[in-house]
């Protein structure tokens, strides 16, 4: 079955007991298994998920913030000590080879030892490293990807990503402030996984979170309140909104309705929102 499987929808690198993983998805299309962002605990969640991680066929990284980043090294390199059988490609934005060189360098004891010990392949061998730009335009199997540059201010390179297979689309947002050029890159898409922020809980994030004189400057620049999310898929005629990359995800008094409540105003397609180990088919 073609689905979406929403491993992490936390925004922010911050985990707190009970609460949400940051972001990862898993887009399961036309035979691949596909792992949109990679933060921390995307490994056991890809598991959790019921794929082995040695059935990945790529990874994209929508952006080098560390809660996208965090866990790509490990979850490869897991794979690789369970016997990895495939060539494994990470797609990233200009960063990601310095990351992938750097991240083997840091293993190399164990790397070393495990190829001599075990007789495991060198890793370098089995993994291909995409840098792309707003011009990608590759094909995994039957899968069709491409890019948009998204607003996502300081960070200059971070994309949404839309995946195509047998008429139907799903776009992954990245993390973005109001962005209407990609309500015209998500066009009709089955499915639209858009981050979003509640206006009313940015300043408690703010409050509970030490030295953090900035970060609401930060928060209101670059990431979509849930009311622009709405007017984001009411312009594209997406078939179904799912919200991801949460802001905020762990606060006790803010819940669904919350969501919907500020969702109504400007959408009344299908709407779901995320939560981590969710399951969306693509119909």
């Amino acid at each position: 079955m073609d689905e979406v499987i929403l491993l992490g929808v936390k925004g922010g690198p911050a985990i707190r007991q009970g609460g949400a993983m940051p972001t990862a998805s898993l887009l399961r299309m036309g035979g691949q298994n596909i792992v949109v962002d990679c933060a921390v605990g995307a490994t056991r969640s890809v598991v959790e998920a019921g794929v082995s991680v040695t059935d990945i066929d790529a990874i994209f990284i929508t952006h080098l913030h560390s809660d996208h980043l965090l866990e790509l090294g490990p979850l490869i390199y897991t794979a690789w000590t369970t016997s990895m059988p495939k060539k494994v490609k990470i797609f990233g934005p200009i960063g990601i080879a310095d990351y992938w060189k750097n991240f083997l360098a840091s293993m190399s004891y164990d790397h070393a030892i495990r190829m001599d010990d075990e007789g495991r392949p060198d890793l370098n061998t089995q993994v291909e490293v995409v840098e792309f730009d707003a011009s990608l335009d590759v094909s995994l199997g039957d899968v069709k990807v491409t890019a948009l540059r998204v607003d996502h201010p300081p960070v200059t390179e971070c994309y949404a990503l839309r995946f195509e297979h047998s008429g139907k689309s799903v776009v992954f947002s990245a993390d973005t402030c109001y962005f209407p050029p990609l309500a015209v890159f998500s066009k009709d898409a089955d499915i639209l996984v858009h981050e979003a922020m509640l206006l009313a809980g940015v300043d408690k994030i703010v409050n509970r979170t030490p030295d953090a004189k900035r970060l609401r400057e930060h928060l209101l620049a670059s990431h979509t309140a849930a009311g622009d999310v709405a007017k984001i898929a009411t312009a594209a005629n997406v078939k179904h909104l799912v919200l991801n990359h949460l802001i905020p995800v762990d606060d006790p008094e803010f819940g669904e309705a919350d969501w919907r409540e500020e969702m109504s105003h400007g959408w009344d397609g299908p709407l779901t929102i995320g939560h981590d180990g969710l399951s969306i088919p693509i119909k």
